[in-house]
């Protein structure tokens, strides 16, 4: 920060000086307006008192803090010629927070796409084991690792009066898209769950316009459209495409099974999203996903006491992998948090497309199963929609800054 000063001891009673401040932009923000401040000559110096029975009417002092330059004009001279005003401009450093690597955010991103594909892998590992005794495991684990890091940045359990109910919904629709995640890749191939559960940004603009009253256009219709090809052309239903369907994992029952949880899992998390933009910043992330760990927890314990389908893993590889998955999931969420803090929405959602891109490659390279040519046309209509939607949405952010 600059300082300017003034001091002038023959001014007399009826003479003021002026200092302009001029505050510009910094980043793209406007930091302030011109402010006019006007000293006195009455006021005391610093270091002195005024005389109370003088009226303190010695020399000022006075000090300016600005951010980019301070100017001093006066409009007569010390000396009484009327020569043009002098004009002093001191500079200013200022500050900028610059990100230590430009590319973080997106490196971020990255990772979360990383983790998260491990994650839906690992479950496809899984045998004999239910969708909602996996969320099961993952909630717990998850649970664990948020409970230590609310107690260290002080955050309650309970959260703001207005937003709990908010915050239940968020926990229990985050925790059935994720139980309908799991479901549908269990009973269908990786990928295609994969693809399906991606197109979960356009429904989030579609549900942002009906309770947010956010503005959609022809090009989030157009989107959507897009959208509903691509599970099309994955689920390839039989009034379509015929009874006999190539390429399909398994009974073509279980694989429509997995198609509509997969796509009624997109919804919910669409959902979770659009709560989340309704809470704003006025809950801490930490909280959020607390009330998404112990709702989806209860939620799956009172469902698999109800169809007593507890059932413990036989062998210590399969424990290993079901706190791998938590581990993973909680990674994952950690990263794509720190990539929306530091980088721009519509970036990272591009980013986000190399979970499509990562569930055909492991899906080839472990699972040992080629994908067929209508789940790449449905993943391509899924990827060019929900890629669009970030970009219209980036686009739209810049202009209006």
């Amino acid at each position: 920060m600059g300082e300017c000063r003034q001091r002038n001891d023959s001014l007399s009673n009826n003479e003021t000086d002026e200092i302009s401040v001029l505050c510009h932009k910094v980043n793209g923000v406007d930091a302030g307006k011109d402010i006019e401040l006007h000293s006195r000559p009455e006021v005391a110096r610093t270091g002195e008192v005024a005389d109370a029975d003088t009226g303190g009417t010695g020399g000022w002092f006075h000090r300016v803090r600005a951010l980019v330059c301070c100017r001093k004009r006066s409009d007569d001279n010390d000396d009484g010629d009327g020569e043009q005003d002098k004009v002093q401009k001191v500079m200013v450093s200022v500050d900028e927070k610059k990100p230590s690597c430009p590319g973080l955010g997106l490196l971020y991103s990255l990772l979360a796409a990383v983790f998260f594909s491990v994650a839906a892998l690992l479950v496809k590992k899984i045998d004999d084991m239910h969708a909602i005794q996996i969320s099961a495991i993952r909630c717990f684990f998850q649970m664990l690792f948020v409970m230590p890091a609310m107690i260290y940045h002080k955050i309650g359990f309970i959260g703001p009066r207005d937003m709990r109910i908010y915050l239940f919904l968020r926990g229990f629709l985050g925790a059935n898209a994720m139980i309908l995640l799991y479901y549908a890749i269990l009973q269908m191939p990786l990928a295609d769950a994969t693809v399906i559960m991606f197109s979960n940004p356009v429904f989030t603009a579609l549900l942002a316009w009906i309770f947010l009253k956010e503005r959609c256009t022809i090009w989030d219709v157009v989107f959507t459209v897009f959208t509903l090809t691509g599970v099309i052309l994955i689920a390839r239903p039989p009034f379509l495409f015929g009874a006999r369907v190539s390429g399909i994992e398994g009974e073509y029952t279980n694989h429509i099974k997995g198609t509509v949880a997969a796509l009624a899992g997109a919804v919910g998390a669409a959902c979770t999203m659009v709560l989340l933009r309704k809470m704003g910043k006025s809950v801490h992330y930490y909280l959020s996903v607390w009330y998404y760990a112990v709702v989806g927890l209860i939620e799956c314990l009172v469902v698999l006491l109800i169809l007593d389908d507890w059932t413990m893993p036989e062998c210590g590889w399969d424990r290993w992998t079901l706190m791998a998955i938590g581990m993973l999931g909680i990674a994952g969420q950690t990263f794509l948090t720190k990539a929306l803090q530091i980088e721009k929405a519509g970036p990272v959602a591009l980013m986000r497309t190399m979970d499509v891109v990562l569930a055909f490659i492991l899906q080839f390279l472990f699972l040992n199963r080629k994908p067929t040519w209508w789940s790449l046309g449905g993943a391509l209509c899924v990827t060019v929609s929900t890629s669009g939607v970030a970009v219209r949405k980036w686009f739209s952010t810049r202009r209006q800054s």
